[in-house]
């Protein structure tokens, strides 16, 4: 069946089918065209008021706010001085590796729990004092731990990402529609069959959410953790600039953590799509 259906999805439109493809294809460069202009706007807004800030209203310095050109400017010096590379090479390497930390161990313990109500009784109680403590509240006990190397870093990152990847997870799994389990077992299938061709399908929506939102907080974190032990990365150079009064440097760090965390969730909502083809979206438009 499965090969069927993609033999039709990549099948030739015909005569019946035009006017969907049609349809989609109008759909998709209608989400284009709003995304950029957007994206657009955001910009237009910025010059604006950077503009009215610095010869009309003069409301604070206008140094505190440069206009888009200045960060782009900063952003082509520091990558031909080999700067701003180096930074982002820094602070996605601890970024991808906290993250797979936490992602391996959040979705597995998220999984176990999810479908155990004795291991759920074991191990929530401790899970649930930590899941409160904010990252920052352990940073400095990371570092008299580990020092100021990268083991640190990483360790905090794992943590910041943890808990909304476990959580999304074993709610996800814990709530699968008990019809759809019922269902399997009629039909003969066990329990493992039941976990892989029922449960995890079923809960990969809310998986796949979890890493979406545990990503950022990994960015989120990247920043202090850089801000207090680190010689390079996008924090520190955020942190460096702050020190020289560099605003457009600021920016530049800031914009870059943006578009770093943009690009991996479109790569997340991709996979989440390619994954989940099964699904309709059921929005009025």
């Amino acid at each position: 069946m499965t090969a069927l259906s993609d033999a039709s999805e990549n099948a030739p439109p015909t005569d019946a089918t035009a006017p969907i493809h049609a349809a989609r294809r109008r759909e998709r460069l209608t989400g284009f065209v709003l995304r950029s202009v957007s994206i657009i706007c955001f910009f237009a807004l910025w010059y604006a008021a950077s503009f009215l800030n610095a010869h009309v209203w003069k409301l604070f310095n206008p140094v505190l706010l440069p206009p888009p050109q200045e960060v782009l400017a900063a952003a082509v010096e520091l990558t031909k001085s080999g700067e701003l590379p180096r930074d982002i090479a820094a602070s996605l390497s601890r970024v991808v590796e906290g993250f797979l930390v936490a992602a391996m161990l959040g979705v597995a313990i998220g999984t176990i729990v999810g479908r155990s109500r004795r291991i759920e009784q074991l191990l929530e109680p401790p899970l649930e004092l930590l899941r409160p403590i904010p990252p920052l509240a352990f940073l400095p006990v990371l570092v008299l731990w580990f020092g100021i190397g990268e083991m640190s870093k990483v360790i905090f990152i794992a943590y910041a990402a943890f808990f909304p990847i476990y959580t999304t997870t074993c709610e996800g799994i814990k709530y699968v529609d008990v019809l759809l389990i019922r269902a399997a077992q009629t039909l003969g299938a066990s329990e493992r069959e039941i976990f892989r061709h029922v449960v995890l399908p079923a809960a990969t929506p809310s998986i796949i959410t979890g890493l979406r939102v545990g990503f950022a907080q990994c960015l989120f974190v990247i920043v202090a953790a850089e801000f207090l032990a680190a010689d390079s990365g996008l924090g520190y150079l955020i942190n460096d600039a702050r020190s020289f009064f560099l605003m457009s440097h600021m920016l530049l760090g800031a914009a870059v953590i943006g578009l770093i965390g943009f690009v991996f969730n479109s790569l997340l909502r991709r996979l989440e799509a390619y994954i989940l083809r099964w699904r309709v979206d059921a929005r009025g438009n």
